[in-house]
């Protein structure tokens, strides 16, 4: 379990740090990239298979209200990195605020995770 556990730990500060470096590297000209979508769905999932590890073992408390907080986060992250994929598959222009909202929500969830 503790193998699985550190796996998923990796897996979700590697989608963290995809989107965010992804997002520093374009800031000039903002667009959403499907690295950024890809490391969404591995951080919405991880995050999600880490908490049902959580729930499951009886010697952790988990702190409700902050994972409430991160999964809105994760949804607002994924959702903007999937317009914006989108977007970008098909030619169109990808608005700054949904590239700054990709990467800005992803800065916020790991602010949250790691100071609350």
């Amino acid at each position: 379990m503790d193998f699985l556990h550190s796996l998923l730990v990796l897996v979700h500060l590697f989608g963290a740090a995809v989107i965010i470096g992804t997002w520093i590297a374009t800031f000039k000209t903002p667009t959403v990239t499907t690295w950024q979508f890809a490391a969404s769905i591995a951080m919405l999932l991880s995050g999600l298979l880490l908490l049902t590890l959580a729930e499951l073992n009886p010697e952790v408390t988990v702190n409700h209200m902050k994972i409430g907080i991160k999964l809105l986060l994760a949804i607002g992250v994924f959702v903007a990195a999937f317009i914006g994929w989108r977007k970008q598959r098909r030619g169109d222009p990808v608005s700054k605020g949904l590239a700054h909202g990709t990467g800005g929500t992803a800065l916020i969830a790991m602010i949250v995770a790691t100071l609350v």
